[in-house]
């Protein structure tokens, strides 16, 4: 039986677009007090306007480890936990592949989308911990499970690794109630496809993922019954667009 999610605490971050938004939308609808973190406010705002029930914005870089135990603190302080935890927040860049990719850019994409998913499971783990229990979403990648040309070695390196993060946190704290999921989807029409070398088109972006399918996905792995962990969930397009 799925669990009944309401008057849960979810902190979702990169919640102005994308799975982020539509995980925190869901997760509104089925009860949960949401909290909705991204670098730009007036998405934030935009995401807010949709949710009848108890949201709260909280602007944040995940990159910045002060700002996210910062931001951590103060939900807590508020609402006294945190349930849940769906940490989307992340990057590509352009020039992604080895003859063009920079330093900077590389540092962008390791800085956001492992360290940040690091320093926010860091962040929500003690309140986890006193209340004995919780979820952790880490939205991870296809790009974390196969290889190739299309993302760069930035970002198959930053989804590898959070994957192996997700892990070692279910084996470390598994038995404190603490549960990771992370959530492995192939190509999703949202906003990081414009950092595309080549764009992808709007015939093509309708019949891939959409990201109304990774927020029921976040929904359900939030609901499952405190004995069950779902390390892993891989999630593709049926029609693969990369097929010859």
């Amino acid at each position: 039986m799925l669990r009944d999610l309401t008057g849960e605490v979810a902190w979702i971050t990169g919640a102005g677009t994308g799975i982020g938004e539509s995980g925190a939308i869901k997760l509104a609808e089925a009860g949960c007090k949401v909290i909705l973190s991204g670098r730009r406010t007036a998405p934030l705002e935009n995401v807010a306007a949709q949710i009848a029930g108890d949201v709260t914005i909280e602007p944040l870089d995940v990159s910045d480890h002060d700002d996210v135990m910062a931001v951590a603190e103060r939900i807590i302080g508020k609402y006294g936990r945190i349930d849940i935890g769906v940490f989307s927040a992340g990057i590509n860049i352009k020039d992604r592949n080895w003859p063009v990719v920079s330093i900077d850019d590389w540092n962008s994409v390791i800085n956001i989308d492992l360290n940040g998913a690091f320093y926010c499971c860091q962040a929500v783990l003690p309140s986890m911990r006193k209340n004995g229990g919780g979820v952790i979403i880490n939205v991870s990648s296809m790009a974390a499970k196969n290889i190739g040309m299309l993302t760069g070695p930035a970002y198959h390196a930053a989804k590898h690794a959070m994957n192996a993060m997700n892990a070692s946190l279910i084996v470390e704290e598994r038995n404190n109630g603490i549960r990771a999921t992370a959530l492995c989807p192939g190509e999703v029409a949202t906003p990081i496809l414009e950092q595309r070398p080549v764009p992808v088109s709007a015939e093509d972006q309708a019949r891939i993922l959409q990201s109304e399918d990774l927020g029921e996905v976040i929904k359900f792995i939030a609901q499952q019954p405190e004995h069950v962990t779902l390390n892993e969930i891989l999630i593709n397009p049926t029609w693969n667009r990369f097929q010859q």
